[in-house]
């Protein structure tokens, strides 16, 4: 097998020596202390001058001053190299190893000499993990210090300890869901790893606010009987096996190790904690800083970074908790597949997504606009595809202004 580059003497080429494995070439070849020696093994006695030649010296034919082409054509042989026979020679192949670097804000891959991202513009060896959002994109860690002390300074009249009673909003986290990873290293990094979760809590972290400022919201394992509701059984059980296994794959780009399925149970129980706190009154509203992600994941399969779908179990959480009518909106760029498949014959949960379509081929390929739902629960099901991508804020409040909330409204009104 090869590997790796040529000799360096930029060829490669049989060297002659002591050494067995280096005798056999294409023609006999001798060595004394004044060079490399060739002679051809076919018949020499033909085309050479009667003058002799001192030993060790190629013999070769004499030709006149000038030459002709036809006296170079018939006399080829004579313009051979001294030196050992070239027939084998291969041109260099040299292997450039192109220096660059991955971007730990978007995992986009950089040449070595780009200091900051061409896709988002973080600098090269960007602090966002660790000072989250504060980390300037167009300095390095050695800047990093100040840029949080001014952040805390400008945030310390607002900081306070979070509890039940002052605070509305609830945050969900624990770091267990950090052991879900991909363990084949690849040459490029997994767009979904835990460094997601990693700068998304520094930045909370950084600003005071959580914790800090918000009321936390603990994790737990969610139930085989809570999973049911929203996905088959050899489902769970398929997710479940992975925890034999040190490494394993749904689909290409969904991968599980040895605790995914503990850390999916967990992202699944937070989220379902969290709709429950949400409908008791003990908070207004939260966030479930939670991995791996779910909207993807349908009834009976793992496909696109997701387990299981943490939103449809979150919104049957709620339902268990008392509540007759949920909205699911979501913006993710791509469709929401396995949401909208669990629900679209459900009357009672609305699930609106806004996404990139582009006729279909854009992934999953799902969530055209005439998916409305089906078996009695058309019109809760509200895609919002769009045909390109580069859409802007504008677009997306447009849409917000003109479509989800003005059907939001008139589902809830309809059902109240």
């Amino acid at each position: 097998m090869f590997s790796g580059a040529k000799n360096n003497q930029g060829f490669k080429r049989k060297h002659l020596g002591s050494d067995e494995n280096t005798t056999a070439c294409c023609h006999d070849e001798v060595s004394d202390d004044k060079g490399d020696i060739g002679t051809s093994g076919r018949d020499t006695s033909t085309n050479i001058n009667d003058d002799t030649q001192p030993d060790g010296v190629s013999k070769r034919k004499r030709l006149p001053k000038e030459l002709t082409f036809q006296d170079m054509y018939n006399n080829q042989d004579a313009f051979d190299d001294d030196d050992e026979d070239d027939s084998d020679w291969e041109p260099v192949q040299k292997h450039l190893e192109i220096l660059k670097w991955f971007c730990t804000n978007c995992t986009m891959v950089n040449l070595d000499d780009v200091v900051h991202c061409d896709i988002c513009g973080e600098h090269k060896e960007s602090g966002i993990l660790k000072h989250g959002f504060y980390a300037s994109p167009c300095s390095p860690e050695l800047d990093l210090i100040q840029v949080e002390s001014e952040a805390r300074e400008r945030d310390k009249d607002l900081r306070f300890e979070a509890s039940a009673s002052n605070c509305s909003t609830a945050v969900g986290f624990d770091e267990r869901m950090l052991l879900h990873s991909e363990v084949e290293m690849k040459s490029h990094p997994h767009p979904e790893r835990p460094d997601r979760l990693r700068a998304i809590a520094a930045s909370l972290a950084v600003a005071g606010i959580f914790p800090g400022k918000c009321y936390p919201i603990p994790a737990r394992e969610i139930t085989q009987e809570e999973l049911r509701r929203v996905h088959s059984l050899e489902h769970i059980e398929t997710v479940e096996l992975t925890s034999q296994i040190l490494s394993s794959y749904f689909t290409p780009d969904t991968y599980a190790n040895e605790h995914s399925a503990y850390a999916a149970r967990l992202a699944a129980g937070l989220c379902a904690n969290l709709a429950s706190a949400i409908f008791s009154g003990r908070v207004r509203n939260g966030f479930a800083l939670v991995r791996p992600p779910g909207h993807h994941a349908g009834v009976t399969q793992a496909m696109g970074f997701c387990l299981h779908n943490n939103a449809a179990v979150a919104a049957l959480a709620a339902q268990a908790a008392g509540a007759k009518k949920v909205l699911i909106v979501d913006w993710d760029v791509h469709h929401g597949n396995g949401t909208q498949e669990i629900f679209e014959q459900n009357k009672s949960v609305l699930y609106i997504s806004l996404h990139r379509h582009e006729g279909g081929k854009f992934y999953p390929g799902t969530g055209a606009a005439f998916e409305v739902g089906s078996k009695g629960a058309e019109g809760y099901c509200v895609n919002i595809p769009w045909s390109r991508g580069g859409v802007g804020d504008n677009d997306y409040i447009f849409a917000f202004q003109h479509v989800v909330l003005p059907i939001a409204n008139c589902s809830f009104q309809v059902f109240s």
